[in-house]
């Protein structure tokens, strides 16, 4: 390694820098923090880099898309201190994350297809007209117990309304979508803590159907860490086959 280190061309901070559009102190940050090897000294003691610090800075900045800036640190930081079993642990992870974050994607697809639209002429039996309906109703319709709803809203999931004259939670046509999504959510396994987000997606979206927008937009971007790691890796590759 130390060959390597030694051998070709010699580059100053800014040779490094100026290729990424990064500063110097960019640079001497990222060797302070492990994810260049050490560089090294002039007699007059300045840094000095090689190809191979380049390679490291390239290897870097190609991870981070995928696998966030700290986890591409600790990447870095594992390969230049001879870790590779931590360095791969680190980006199984990552692709264990995103496998989790698709699964996630699915799960709410899925569910958003089980909520078919009520028509004029089907109307749900869960609400009774303008004014809603009441837990027992909504707890029947959905085969849940009246505690179940209770549950889930002191989670947040649903936000029913109080009678004013009889104090009895009300749900509305919002409520029950968001407790019927819920419903499907925990059929499919997951936990009140992960639908709390989703619930309120649904929420800021205005509905189901504006949602369809943000799940192309979640699409795309799960899309895009993929091939993000696929260009990280290659580049994470060449920059261990040029360390020996």
């Amino acid at each position: 390694m130390a060959r390597n280190l030694q051998n070709g061309e010699r580059l100053r901070p800014i040779d490094l820098a100026r290729g990424h559009g990064l500063s110097t102190q960019a640079i001497r940050n990222y060797e302070e923090a492990g994810i260049l090897p050490a560089a090294g000294r002039t007699p007059h003691g300045y840094r000095t880099y090689t190809p191979l610090h380049a390679r490291a800075l390239g290897a870097f900045l190609a991870l981070v898309p995928g696998h966030s800036h700290q986890t591409a640190t600790s990447i870095m930081r594992a390969v230049n201190q001879g870790a590779l079993d931590e360095a791969f642990r680190l980006i199984d992870e990552s692709h264990a994350q995103l496998l989790d974050d698709r699964r996630t994607l699915q799960a709410v697809e899925s569910a958003l297809r089980d909520l078919a639209p009520t028509t004029a002429s089907e109307p749900d039996a869960a609400v009774s007209g303008p004014g809603g309906t009441f837990i027992g109703p909504l707890a029947g319709k959905l085969g849940i117990r009246s505690a179940t709803l209770r549950k889930w809203e002191r989670a947040g999931l649903v936000r029913p309304r109080r009678d004013p004259q009889t104090g009895y939670r009300v749900y509305d046509e919002a409520d029950v979508r968001d407790a019927r999504l819920a419903h499907q959510l925990r059929r499919g396994g997951y936990l009140l803590e992960q639908i709390a987000p989703l619930i309120a997606q649904v929420r800021a979206a205005g509905g189901l159907e504006p949602l369809e927008a943000a799940l192309c937009d979640w699409r795309g971007r799960l899309s895009a860490r993929g091939r993000a790691m696929l260009t990280g890796a290659a580049e994470l590759e060449a920059y261990l086959r040029e360390r020996g």
